[in-house]
């Protein structure tokens, strides 16, 4: 990633105590209104909770010269057509002279219900990044091909590291979703929900579904903290700000050559 004056793990970490305190502060307000949510759906149904990451996106943005009215997130409209749906809610954008160059997906998944929630956010993740090549493809945006970058921020605790059962009534799981600690003649483990998201974010890249991808870890035990951990290089958030930087500059280099 080219050098930059921001430094972007304090701002990591800014961004993940913002994201537990608004989830904190959200999940309050609904209890003391007496409209609690069922479940944990009361920290979650407010938003902004990611708005930290977005803004970190937006402060590389500028300092690579893309001017600010060109990037929409936060408060800022950013809804852009579908193919598959009528529109959908990206949570970062830059559009720039009747094009779209850049959208980014920010997600987050807390405990404990893992298991309920993984499908539904592999789906989406899916879904969402289907629905907007689909829609370029049909020259709904105009003929720049947009980065497309996905981040996902999960909860860090026993309950998303231990290998998973499943079944193989059929089919043999494929090998690297296969659990190490499984041997023959015992009942198949696959991987955590962790080694899951992780193996989720590395093969959208590899197949092209997005162009980078971000898995982080964070525990709300200390969220004054803001601590998180990267499990993997190849899909740490530096790689996803570097390849939305990349088409950044593609940008500024058509503005240039344009005169």
């Amino acid at each position: 990633m080219p050098e930059s004056k921001i430094d972007i793990p304090a701002r990591l970490r800014e961004a993940v105590r913002h994201y537990w305190h608004t989830r904190s502060s959200q999940g309050d307000k609904q209890g003391l209104s007496g409209n609690k949510d069922a479940g944990q759906r009361s920290s979650v149904t407010g938003g902004k909770q990611l708005d930290g990451f977005a803004h970190l996106l937006c402060d590389l943005l500028l300092e690579e010269g893309i001017d600010r009215k060109n990037i929409y997130f936060g408060k800022s409209c950013h809804i852009i057509p579908g193919f598959y749906r009528p529109a959908k809610d990206w949570d970062l954008l830059v559009i720039a002279d009747g094009q779209l160059w850049i959208a980014v997906e920010l997600k987050s998944q807390v405990g404990p219900s893992f298991g309920n929630n993984y499908n539904n956010r592999v789906e989406e993740g899916l879904g969402n990044a289907a629905d907007l090549r689909t829609a370029y493809a049909k020259q709904t945006f105009g003929t720049t091909n947009p980065f497309v970058g996905y981040l996902l921020l999960l909860e860090d605790c026993d309950g998303c590291h231990g290998p998973i059962r499943v079944s193989e009534n059929h089919f043999p799981l494929r090998p690297e979703f296969r659990d190490s600690s499984y041997a023959a003649g015992k009942k198949p483990m696959s991987l955590s929900y962790a080694r899951r998201y992780e193996t989720f974010c590395r093969k959208v890249v590899l197949e092209s579904v997005y162009d980078a991808a971000a898995f982080m870890l964070a525990s709300k035990k200390n969220p004054d903290t803001g601590v998180y951990t990267e499990p993997a290089e190849d899909v740490a958030f530096t790689k996803l700000a570097a390849a939305m930087l990349g088409k950044a500059h593609e940008y500024l280099m058509v503005k240039k050559l344009e005169g």
